[in-house]
């Protein structure tokens, strides 16, 4: 019994492995994200197999349910729409319980979208954060931003076309003129890569039509990482001033982070 991870294509049909045609052929049945895009690949490849949908709002009841088979003595492949499972999509928390349940676990190497953004990017690839998806209110986002605004490491994200120019805008407040690069369409018939910085990012966009998925891949700190300088406020409204236009913290939000600090940091508090 074992279960499999298995990248399928982003774009490009070409790009499935052999080995991986081999294990979608061989297992017992097959977890997909979504049994639609499963089928076509599928009947692409002239293989029939069962499929056993595994999607996040039902993902923990379903992952019980395919160890369960699992156990039985089946093999089976994991797959998402594109790409390798488990990254920004189902699949860590069925691979977590398999593991628990001492089920082999199998990855096999194979398409994923950051990896070829990243490398084509022209921004240094030696050490860098993959993060995701960013988070989508204004105020969220911003805080995510901070915290990795001082670290050394490229960053490298996915993002939705809708919410494209919002992370932006939010990226060149809070991260300053550093460059950027998108990858869009990656593999596909309209891949194109755009490298700017951020403090242009506009007029990068302007002649661009951003559809399909989007990989951003951002220039980490200048200076090793060294934190910034801190500001001078001459009055407690400076520091709400701030706070809000940095990290769009409002005045409540900042009392209660700084009380809970206060206490944290209180005598006879453990560290």
């Amino acid at each position: 019994m074992a279960l499999y991870i298995v990248p399928t294509p982003i774009g490009n049909l070409g790009d499935i492995t052999r080995r991986a045609v081999e294990v979608l052929s061989r297992v017992a049945f097959i977890i997909a994200e979504d049994s639609r895009y499963t089928l076509k690949l599928l009947n692409h490849l002239g293989i029939k197999k069962r499929i056993v949908s595994h999607y996040r709002p039902k993902e923990e009841e379903q992952a019980e349910k395919i160890v369960a088979m699992l156990a039985a003595g089946e093999d089976a492949a994991l797959v998402t729409d594109s790409g390798t499972p488990a990254i920004s999509d189902p699949g860590a928390l069925l691979v977590r319980r398999a593991i628990q349940a001492g089920i082999a676990v199998v990855p096999l190497p194979g398409p994923t979208a950051f990896v070829p953004a990243l490398v084509a990017s022209g921004i240094d690839p030696r050490r860098f954060l993959f993060l995701g998806f960013p988070p989508r209110t204004r105020g969220e986002l911003r805080r995510f931003l901070a915290e990795v605004s001082t670290l050394p490491y490229t960053l490298v994200l996915y993002e939705s076309p809708r919410r494209l120019e919002k992370f932006l805008a939010a990226a060149a407040e809070v991260l300053g003129d550093r460059e950027f690069a998108l990858a869009k369409e990656v593999s596909k018939k309209h891949e194109k890569i755009v490298r700017s910085s951020l403090g242009h990012w506009q007029a990068a966009l302007e002649a661009e039509t951003i559809l399909g998925e989007i990989v951003v891949v951002v220039a980490g700190a200048a200076g090793g990482g060294r934190e910034e300088s801190a500001p001078a406020f001459a009055t407690i409204d400076d520091l709400y001033a701030y706070f809000q236009q940095r990290f769009g913290m409002g005045k409540n939000e900042l009392k209660k982070v700084l009380m809970k600090r206060k206490a944290q940091d209180a005598p006879g508090r453990g560290r």
